[in-house]
């Protein structure tokens, strides 16, 4: 039986989400879950800012779960479903098990279902082949139960539930000088029908006898091994066939693999899994979920089976902003207002590129043509993302198409959109808990011109005063994001809402020269003021690449 696979759509924004990123991956994977027959879950590739958790707050909207690589999981893999046994059972029932399962490995786990070893069938075959000690059945401390399956037999006198600790195997069936010479205490004999026999072995406190071909045994002896605490099994089987199958009753726990097990988690990657299996000449491996209880076993044909995330991309289509192993994706489609970046697909997909204020505004468009009535709340985060990306409409970004949809789904979700959009700003503003680290990737994106890569990011607030208190505090930190990034270039963006007025900041070689060729500007109080340009992506971006390919030409 396969393992079901994770079979969700995931709708995702870029790293270092900004308020449009997250709730337009909601607000798509609610319509497609009305209007489709995959199920869409929406996802984020990084930590919320301030604003958005404000937003998601006053709406009541979970926050998507994180996801921080988008490769080919364990979990994505249909594996089987192999039951898994108990350390106690017999090599025989192992053997039965592996036949009608058609497999070559059985998983062993104790009560909690933890994973405590792995026989398969070549421990199996070696325990035939090696077994020459005659004292092995008492040192595997073999369970009676397991003799009475192994050969068909029959509790006549004691208690079947134990286990045979000590002595070894003998068999005396005819001769009785000679089993007289070789019984001692506590060993297990195997006997005919002859009475003689019986006596002999109870005369020297045998622990258990079996008695084969199904023999009558005498009431008194019955009743002496009984004092005795001798257990007594009948068998249908001859002698020679109770020595040969005898063997097989031994628990696996002798024989199976406990140390150094190759096993793998759900979450797991298969680029990982197949780098171990390339390693190991292992037929199956167990998988374990993320309690580390056994769920199934996995082997390298599994790994042709496998099916990759399927994803739908949104606020973004550059491969520097998208989701750690994008490439290793299924990318189902791309949704988005940003200028075409360099994602490549290998077959034709749906990609919708507006040229709007926000990604969100898109999916307003998108209830709209599909008539699907969209819910308050959806209402309310879609209006959220449209104020934020327009810096309610101030933005030379903002469309007449942003503001009709922006007032349209004020009224649906029941706001004041002037009172909602100070709420919002304020709360992105409240950056005296926030690090340096935190406030410079709270909205921070990557680019790649000219052989150049740098980084640009963004933070907000209602006044100068607020950002020229956070200016002074990250300044130190953009080293720090070049080095971590392997960035060439760093520029944030310090955006004064009200007075629509940007300063910018900047670090690494010919950093300055791109925004003085960009803007015909000087630096001052170590920035440059960059009053009306309040738009990251159609004011800074654009301005900073043409400045950047005339630096490298």
């Amino acid at each position: 039986m396969d393992f079901e696979q994770e079979t969700a759509v995931w709708v995702i924004g870029h790293k270092n989400p900004d308020t449009d990123s997250i709730c337009a991956a909601i607000a798509y994977a609610d319509l497609q879950n009305k209007v489709s027959k995959d199920k869409y879950e929406a996802k984020r590739a990084g930590n919320l800012n301030e604003e958005t958790k404000y937003v998601l707050s006053k709406f009541n909207v979970r926050v998507p779960d994180f996801v921080d690589d988008v490769r080919t999981q364990v979990k994505d893999i249909a594996f089987r479903r192999t039951v898994a046994v108990d350390s106690r059972i017999s090599l025989k029932k192992a053997w039965e098990l592996m036949s009608t399962s058609k497999v070559v490995t059985l998983p062993v786990t104790n009560k909690e279902n933890e994973l405590t070893g792995l026989i398969v069938n070549d421990d199996i075959a070696k325990s035939y082949m090696d077994v020459l000690e005659p004292g092995i059945l008492s040192k595997a401390r073999t369970p009676y139960q397991n003799m009475i399956e192994t050969l068909n037999g029959t509790v006549l006198v004691g208690n079947a539930y134990g286990r045979f600790t000590k002595g070894k195997v003998i068999v005396a069936a005819n001769s009785l000088p000679m089993s007289e010479e070789s019984m001692e205490k506590d060993d297990l004999v195997i006997l005919g029908d002859r009475e003689s026999m019986h006596k002999c072995a109870l005369k020297h406190n045998a622990s258990c006898m079996i008695i084969c071909g199904g023999t009558q045994v005498a009431k008194d002896i019955l009743a002496e091994a009984e004092d005795k605490e001798c257990v007594i099994i009948s068998t249908p089987y001859d002698p020679f066939t109770v020595c040969r199958l005898i063997t097989q009753s031994m628990p696996i726990k002798q024989f199976m693999k406990k140390k150094n097990l190759a096993k793998f988690e759900l979450d797991d990657y298969v680029d990982d899994v197949r780098e171990v299996m390339s390693k190991l000449r292992y037929r199956d491996f167990p998988i374990l979920d993320h309690e580390g209880s056994y769920i199934g076993m996995m082997s390298r044909r599994n790994l042709l089976n496998m099916q990759k995330k399927r994803i739908v991309l949104v606020d973004h289509n550059e491969m520097q902003q998208a989701v750690n192993g994008v490439e290793n994706a299924d990318i189902m489609g791309i949704i988005d207002h940003h200028k075409i970046g360099s994602l490549e697909t290998p077959r034709p997909i749906m990609f919708r590129n507006q040229p709007v204020g926000c990604t969100s505004t898109i999916i307003y468009q998108m209830y709209r043509e599909y008539g699907v009535e969209i819910p308050k709340q959806i209402a309310g985060v879609l209006l959220s993302a449209i104020i934020s990306d327009t810096l309610l409409f101030r933005s030379p970004t903002s469309t007449p198409v942003d503001q009709d949809a922006a007032e349209q789904l004020a009224q649906i979700a029941g706001v004041d959109m002037e009172q909602h959009a100070n709420e919002m700003f304020r709360a992105g503003s409240n950056f005296a808990s926030k690090t340096p680290e935190e406030l410079c990737y709270q909205d921070f994106k990557t680019f790649a011109e000219a052989g150049v890569q740098f980084g640009a990011g963004q933070i907000s607030a209602m006044s100068r005063e607020e950002l020229d208190e956070v200016k002074e505090r990250i300044r130190p930190y953009l080293q720090t994001i070049m080095n971590e990034r392997g960035l060439q270039m760093v520029f944030m963006m310090l955006t004064d809402i009200l007075n629509e007025t940007s300063e910018v900041i900047c670090m690494g070689e010919q950093a300055d020269e791109a925004l003085e060729q960009a803007f015909h500007r000087q630096k001052h109080n170590d920035g440059y003021r960059l009053r009306g340009v309040v738009s990251r992506k159609k004011q800074l971006i654009p301005e900073l690449v043409q400045a950047i390919q005339n630096l490298e030409g």
